[in-house]
Formats: C-alpha cells, structure tokens, sequence
C-alpha cells in the first residue's frame, strides 16, 4: 500500500514566482528518493490560498526516515523552506474508501 503526504504550502505573498522556479530546482532532489512514487504541487485558485502539495510513497518511512534524514531533504528544505509563513503542516493518507 502507497501513502499519500499532503501539505498546504503557505506561500508568501509576492513571492509565487520564484518559489515556483525553486520548486522545479527542488524537484529532482524528492523524485530520486527511494520509495517516491509521484509528486504534485498545484497552484491554488485564488489570492492568498496555500500550494497543495501531494507525494505519493511507498510509506511512510521512506518520506520520515529516508528523505528527511538525506542530504537531498536538507537542499530541498534550503530551496523551498524560506518561501512559507508560517511552516506547513504534513499529513499521511492510506488506503482508498
């Protein structure tokens, strides 16, 4: 069974364009992590709205104790970490109802 991470990413005002540019810098660092299955970041709909993000794993140790134990966490969080305010917060999601 895969496990999907979800996150509202609070995005600073004013900075949506270069944070979408760090994401794409940050991207290849969470794909070549083992146990990623797929990652989605969607824009949201109105002003002032967080990003969603959506990773699917193989679980939830590969994202807890693989990717953010790794030097790949530590330039992804560098690269995208200084846009949020304040810190999101990440949920774990199993199984399909």
């Amino acid at each position: 069974m895969a496990v999907l991470e979800h996150a509202l990413l609070p995005v600073r005002a004013g900075s949506e364009v270069e944070f979408e540019a760090a994401v794409a810098g940050a991207r290849p660092l969470i794909e070549g992590s083992p146990g990623f299955i797929s990652l989605e970041i969607r824009r949201p709909t109105g002003t002032g709205q967080p990003y969603l993000l959506l990773v699917e794993w193989r679980s939830v140790a590969d994202h807890q104790d693989g990717f953010r134990q790794s030097e790949r966490y530590q330039r992804w969080r560098a690269l995208l970490h200084p846009f949020y305010d304040p810190m999101p917060e990440v949920s774990y999601f199993g199984d399909l109802v």
